[in-house]
């Protein structure tokens, strides 16, 4: 997989000597594995005028990180839908992959922190809410027909069977330690298994999705939906009797107990012990 960096380049709460706002390149490395601990991980910081905001000067900051780093990224992830034009200019610039996603969690919770213990005690500060992140939310996709599951079953388990993720036989995913967002060992992780004879070509695709939230759509007939990138979604299987319903509605209500983490497996059936694929995720306000 390689070195994963996380970025975004936005304006914050702080207020120059010309009432504009202050923007800031902010990079760190990402959690890509349940052993992933956040105190070692790399994180950069630059400030940057209003006057300069551009893909040149995000490239500076960007190879200032790298001349920093003890290795350059593979790729670099970035949430900010309003800047992927050039976020992604300076990436390609500098020969380095730029991957939209909201599978950002080391950069939000870096950016919590800012916000709650950084910015209020720097000269300028301003309570005055940013704007919106969003990408206009897009109607919801078919998963393509060779990858739709013959089966699939909604599931939990407790957050301290996470622990030895890194020995399981896993083929695609991605990870990190239920315990660093809040989640004590002995709380249910809800998730969804889906099983199918094209396990492996299904899990291969979605490894390149960015898978970030699995949600209940409500509705006359409500869904169940996968986001993936900055602003995609697709439709898993409609939720169309009662009985579903409410194994669905168990599934958010253990979401919101276990912090919003939760799961995607990919499995070719159910009695096998090796997933093709398996996402561990958390529901994100992105910031």
């Amino acid at each position: 997989m390689g070195t994963v960096w996380e970025l975004d380049f936005y304006s914050r709460p702080l207020l120059d000597e010309n009432n504009k706002k202050r923007w800031e390149v902010l990079i760190s490395e990402g959690l890509q594995t349940i052993d992933a601990n956040p105190d070692s991980l790399f994180r950069f910081s630059k400030f940057v005028a209003n006057t300069e905001v551009n893909s040149i000067e995000l490239k500076k900051a960007i190879e200032e990180a790298i001349a920093q780093a003890p290795e350059p990224p593979s790729r670099i992830r970035f949430f900010r839908f309003a800047m992927q034009n050039m976020i992604t200019r300076a990436c390609e610039d500098l020969g380095i992959a730029a991957q939209p996603s909201r599978r950002t969690l080391a950069l939000q919770q870096w950016m919590d922190y800012r916000r709650r213990e950084v910015y209020p005690h720097e000269p300028g500060y301003t309570d005055k809410p940013s704007p919106s992140v969003g990408a206009p939310p897009p109607a919801p996709k078919s998963l393509p027909d060779a990858l739709i599951g013959q089966q699939w079953a909604l599931v939990s388990l407790p957050a301290k069977d996470f622990a030895d993720m890194s020995e399981w036989p896993i083929d695609f995913g991605e990870a990190f330690s239920p315990q660093l967002v809040g989640v004590a060992d002995d709380t249910m992780v809800p998730g969804l298994v889906i099983f199918s004879p094209r396990a492996q070509p299904m899990a291969g695709w979605l490894s390149g999705l960015e898978v970030s939230e699995l949600r209940v759509e409500p509705g006359k007939t409500p869904r169940l939906i996968l986001e993936t990138g900055s602003a995609d979604s697709w439709v898993i299987a409609p939720l169309n009797s009662p009985e579903l319903q409410q194994e669905a509605d168990n599934f958010e209500t253990a979401k919101q107990q276990a912090n919003q983490v939760h799961f995607l497996a990919v499995q070719a059936d159910p009695n096998t012990e090796a997933f093709a694929g398996f996402w561990l995720m958390q529901s994100l306000q992105l910031g």
